[in-house]
């Protein structure tokens, strides 16, 4: 807004008096001054109005005076008053009606540059009254003969589409934009396909769609358009699913040259492509080459000049290198920290460096850190030690090395211990002792980390850190040394007096402290009994009769129970082999990184959050998903006009419902709590408060469904998130979501959001949304189901093929959990009839390379007739049998989902169960000519039948 009045080669300072104005009376001098008959007089006057609302004074008065001067002629004077009823529509929707008639004349205007303003302000205009005027001029704007008309008016159809999606749907304008990017001119396709992209984002059905004509015209317009046009039109390639390997390798090659451009959006965004393509390569040759081509761009982006820029782009370097770790292994040295770089900068720069080590380089990184270890700056300190703690993690042949500096840094830090280091400290205005304690604290925590990933190893360390107990005043380096006093107490000469130092102040200690000091005095008295007996007694009490937390005393009682009842036991649980720790500090889930890498040069990609985490993308009731959406609405909201309140619980799912449309993962209002049941009078509210008496309902009866008795997906607040593949009575794949609504505000639950990561088959869900009828109430589980469908777009080969990533949050509460669920083949059988038997018997012979098996014990195997209703009722068609040496082979042929995401039935699968006479047994082999991956899930999906 500023910017406007800096136009025209003036000085900032020629504009300044209209913010300086401080006369009273002055709105009505203003509202004279815009009825002048002079253009002078008008121009100044709309200056100051806008200086005056710029400033935060309200001006809304002037909104008829303002509306008249839309007739000027000067193209000056007409932005600022477009700026004036952009910023006033909202609150005065009515008063901007009057602008109506000017702005569609404005349209018409023989100047392109007023009739895309004219365009552009009716799109920023968010009143839905405006709208309906919109329609006609926008049509006609779409198909101006001017390009920069075109351009503007392909991005107020996307602004229209967040207004009103219904109106935008039915006037045909997302086919015009789509056919926008055919147009002639670079700067049109790139703002359609902008357009295009937003649009697509909050929606799930398939506006935009790529194909190989699309791509080909995409990639003509790209080298001609302007840089942040490269940027939209690389963004929407990087969606492109190429057909096959070559058709990858020839869009990569088209693509390669904006690797070099000079800005740095344009390069990550061609990194994003590209990363994103290499999926469908196949060649390792190829890989590498790519890989090293990546690395220039990268690199350059690293060395910017510009520290925002800087880490920006290491933040999508620590991505790449996830993916690819190769890709940048030998230009470790170009992620080495300066002096001079900010902290931001230099603590990320830490991050990529644990990344790139590797057994060739990680020498020169530790040499590296050593000397950021010894600088002034305490957090950054902290964070080399980590890192090196976290390399000796990572690579196990550089962890006698890494224990090597942590001694060597800690002797360094040590009060007399000699080192640069007291000289850094004391010129930086430090001193020694315990100023200089951080960095043996943390050493002592990444000690603590590095036994646990080499457990027997390194002992030899303890006397030095048992040298520096006194130093320690830290809760996580306290409960870090503590669980090493613990965890080696057998080793330790003395290690029961050692805890015994800690008790004096056991109840001022931590909780984290308290708890691993209670857990290693358990361990000390398990190891040696007598040693210890007497502060084990003095532990125990003190936790469970002195000290205020629960989770302390909770503990407490479990160890004391444990020890009097059955000291194996004790033994057996506290003394329990560990896990071997792994270093996953900051990664990305491998199930999230494909997601994560097509959000590439996008703020998801700094934060290392899908969008759906931090944005919230609001939908109006007029959005779509489905084709028979709009007459399901129409139905439902006359239905609701009659029945008035009884149907509170109906709108409560019905608002669950629209939420169909909405992105997952906070993208979607909350919907309202339900109301009560149809049948409840509304003179009954007065009982469920209290205010008279009444009686109790009878507990919601659990459903039957697979999903109640399926792991905990997730379980937080109070509501615990189960889930299912079922296979329907018609054959479809279905994902049952079962809730379970412990939380506390008491709201029943209507409605969950679902997704799909990709799979193998391409499974997705056919709505957003799952409704749960009747409503969850408060201590009872209830079950929505929702279809599942093939989507090839969601394949990916790579995945799992007995395992469905999903993500599901309640609507109300916005509780989230995500977790993977187990898929039985048997879900994905669809209803297909017998195979005649010739073309089974090819089948099965062309086949025989893919057979898997299994043997089956369980009762009834033995009645084959029980087996073939069983397997028929699951879509397992009987073919034929024969017997032989006392065994009967029955012969089955069922159609199931491909792992090519080709669609339901799309694979044949022959199934062989063999049976002996009076044995609950059987033995299953399963053939596929998808191989021999999908017959072992079928033969295991076939046994799961059988069960």
């Amino acid at each position: 807004m500023l910017n406007f009045f800096r136009r025209g080669g003036r000085s900032q300072g020629s504009d300044s008096k209209y913010f300086s104005s401080t006369s009273r009376g002055e709105v009505k001098e203003l509202a004279t001054s815009l009825s002048s008959s002079k253009p002078e007089d008008i121009k100044e006057a709309v200056k100051k109005v806008i200086a005056a609302m710029t400033v935060g004074k309200d001006m809304s008065s002037l909104v008829p005076s303002v509306v008249k001067c839309m007739h000027a002629e000067n193209l000056e004077v007409k932005k600022l008053v477009y700026l004036y009823l952009i910023n006033y529509a909202k609150s005065n929707p009515d008063m901007t009606l009057m602008a109506v008639n000017s702005f569609v004349k404005d349209t018409s205007n023989i100047n392109p540059l007023i009739r895309a303003l004219a365009i552009r302000t009716m799109g920023c205009i968010r009143v839905e009254r405006i709208t309906e005027h919109l329609c006609s001029p926008l049509r006609k704007a779409l198909a101006d003969e001017d390009p920069y008309v075109r351009k503007t008016a392909a991005m107020c159809v996307a602004k229209l589409y967040d207004i009103d999606p219904t109106i935008t749907r039915d006037q045909g304008f997302l086919e015009v934009l789509v056919d926008l990017t055919s147009d002639p001119v670079p700067i049109v396709v790139a703002n359609a396909v902008a357009a295009l992209m937003e649009v697509q984002e909050t929606t799930t059905r398939v506006i935009f769609d790529i194909n190989t004509e699309t791509l080909t015209r995409l990639l003509a317009a790209l080298k001609d358009c302007s840089e942040w046009g490269q940027v939209v039109i690389l963004d929407a390639l990087s969606t492109y699913v190429p057909a096959n390997a070559r058709e990858a390798e020839t869009v990569i090659e088209r693509i390669s040259p904006w690797l070099a451009h000079q800005n740095p959006a344009v390069v990550l965004n061609s990194v994003k492509a590209i990363v994103l393509m290499m999926d469908s390569l196949e060649s390792k040759d190829t890989i590498s080459a790519l890989c090293a081509k990546l690395a220039a761009p990268l690199v350059t982006l690293a060395q910017s000049t510009h520290p925002e820029i800087q880490y920006v782009a290491l933040r999508n370097i620590s991505l790449v290198v996830q993916r690819y770790p190769g890709i940048l292994s030998s230009k470790v040295r170009v992620f080495f920290c300066k002096y001079n770089e900010p902290i931001y900068v230099k603590m990320e720069k830490l991050e990529v460096l644990v990344r790139l080590a590797n057994a060739s380089n990680v020498e020169s990184v530790l040499m590296e850190l050593r000397e950021y270890a010894q600088e002034v700056d305490v957090e950054y300190v902290r964070r080399a030690v980590r890192t090196i703690g976290r390399l000796a993690i990572k690579l196990d042949k550089a962890a006698p090395n890494c224990i090597r500096l942590l001694l060597q840094l800690i002797k360094d830090k040590t009060p007399g211990g000699g080192g640069d280091s007291e000289a850094a400290a004391a010129a930086a205005g430090g001193g020694s002792g315990t100023d200089q304690n951080y960095l043996v604290q943390e050493a002592v925590i990444v000690i603590k980390d590095i036994f646990r990933r080499y457990p027997g190893h390194y002992e030899g360390v303890i006397g030095t850190l048992c040298e520096h107990l006194g130093s320690l005043d830290e809760p996580e380096a306290k409960a870090a040394f503590v669980w090493i006093i613990g965890e080696y107490a057998d080793r330790i000469d003395g290690a029961a007096d050692l805890l015994e130092d800690f008790l004096d102040s056991f109840l001022e200690e931590p909780a984290q402290v308290q708890l691993a000091l209670l857990t290693a005095v358990v361990k000390c008295y398990l190891k040696d009994p007598e040693g210890s007996d007497g502060i084990v007694q003095s532990v125990l009490q003190m936790a469970t009769e002195e000290s205020d937390n629960p989770d302390l005393r909770d503990r407490g009682y479990i160890y004391w129970r444990l020890l009097a009842a059955d000291p194996d036991a004790a033994r057996a649980v506290v003394l329990a082999e560990k896990p071997v720790v792994t270093d996953d500090t900051n990664a990305v889930p491998e199930s999230m990184l494909t997601d994560m890498l097509a959000q590439i040069a996008t703020l998801s990609s700094v934060y290392h959050k899908l969008p759906e985490a931090f944005v919230r993308r609001v939908r109006r009731p007029g959005e779509f998903d489905d084709e028979d959406d709009d007459e399901d609405d129409d139905e439902d909201e006359g239905e609701d006009e009659d029945e008035g309140d009884a149907a509170g619980a109906g709108a409560a799912a019905a608002a669950g419902a629209a939420a169909t449309s909405m992105d997952f993962l906070g993208v979607s209002p909350a919907p309202a709590p339900a109301a009560a049941a149809a049948s409840a009078p509304a003179d009954d509210l007065g009982d469920l408060f209290g205010a008279g008496p009444a009686e109790a309902s009878p507990a919601p009866a659990t459903p039957s469904s697979p999903a109640v008795s399926a792991p905990v997906l997730g379980a937080s607040n109070g509501i615990t998130f189960r889930a299912a593949v079922v296979r329907s009575a018609g054959g479809q794949p279905e994902l049952h979501v079962a809730i379970t609504n412990e939380h506390a505000s008491g709201t029943p639950f209507t409605a969950a959001a679902v997704r799909a990561n990709r799979n193998p088959f391409g499974l997705a869900p056919t709505s957003a949304v799952a409704t749960f009828s009747p409503a969850v109430a408060t201590g009872a589980t209830g079950v929505a189901i929702v279809p599942l469908s093939v989507d090839g777009s969601k394949a990916d080969a790579s995945k799992p093929l007995g395992a469905l990533q999903v993500a599901v949050r309640e609507e109300s509460t916005r509780v989230s959990a995500t977790g993977t669920v187990a898929m039985s083949y048997a879900a994905l059988i669809g209803a297909a009839g017998p195979l005649e038997r010739q073309s089974y018997l090819s089948a099965f012979r062309a086949a025989a390379d893919s057979e898997q098996g299994q043997t089956l014990r369980a009762p009834g195997l033995g009645d084959r007739e029980a087996v073939k209703a069983r397997l028929a009722a699951a879509g397992v068609a009987f073919v034929a049998q024969r017997a032989a040496d006392g065994k009967v082979m029955c012969y089955y042929s069922a159609s199931g989902a491909s792992p090519a995401g080709e669609g339901l039935g799309a694979t044949v699968v022959l199934v062989e169960v063999t049976h002996k006479d009076g044995v609950d047994a059987a033995r299953i082999c399963a053939r596929s000519s998808a191989g021999q991956e999908l017959a072992k899930a079928a033969a295991a999906g076939v046994a799961s039948i059988l069960e």
